[in-house]
């Protein structure tokens, strides 16, 4: 059974930085991709990034591309979300999330519990 635990979250001034950590653990975490997601209130989760199983790849939200890093450390098996540059609408609760399928899958089936971050104008 795989269990994803975020921790990290807070309260933050906008132009701030947080950084989210996501313990795995029930499987082989380096042979998964991981993502981070987030949901606003009132709005429907979205995506916000992703890397690969190896940690060579890695994708972006537009609204977040240049102010948020996704990183790996598969020794620890833990992902990371690295927020610089915080704005007000970063406001939500973040997920961690990673795939049933191994390597390549993309399709993200197991979800922690979540962390919010409140960012403060």
């Amino acid at each position: 059974q795989v269990t994803l635990v975020e921790s990290g979250g807070g309260l933050v001034q906008a132009g701030g930085s947080l950084r989210l950590s996501c313990a795995s653990s029930g499987r082989t975490f380096g042979n998964y991709a991981m993502a981070w997601f987030r949901q606003a209130p009132g709005k429907e989760r979205e995506f916000t990034a992703d890397i690969s199983w190896s940690g060579g790849y890695t994708r972006y939200a537009d609204s977040v591309k240049g102010r948020f890093t996704i990183s790996r450390d598969n020794a620890n098996d833990t992902v990371y979300l690295q927020m610089n540059s915080l704005k007000p609408e970063d406001t939500a609760v973040y997920y961690c999330a990673t795939t049933r399928t191994p390597y390549d899958g993309r399709t993200y089936d197991y979800w922690g519990q979540g962390t919010q971050v409140t960012v403060s104008s």
